[in-house]
């Protein structure tokens, strides 16, 4: 997979998560972001590797994702790997 398919995969993540207050309240909780700084945050490397990191935390959240997205939850993994292929997804 491109990197650029993997940002576009991040970009549709972080705009579901956003669809939903609640959600997008447990995703700044746990990555200590702020509605303040999330733009900012979203120019800096390993952000977009981040949101998808969250994503596959949450089975249920990646498995709604993956499906208003017509994509196989294992595409989300490799556009995960695309972002950040020294990290360990195992």
């Amino acid at each position: 997979m491109s990197q650029e398919d993997a940002v576009e995969i991040a970009v549709a993540a972080l705009s579901f998560l956003a669809e939903d207050g609640e959600v997008l309240g447990r995703f700044l909780g746990a990555t200590g972001l702020g509605p303040e700084n999330l733009r900012a945050a979203a120019a800096e490397p390993g952000f977009f590797a981040a949101v998808l990191e969250y994503l596959m935390g949450d089975e249920s959240l990646l498995l709604t994702f993956a499906e208003r997205r017509r994509m196989r939850p294992v595409t989300i993994v490799a556009a995960r790997h695309a972002l950040d292929p020294a990290s360990d997804l195992s």
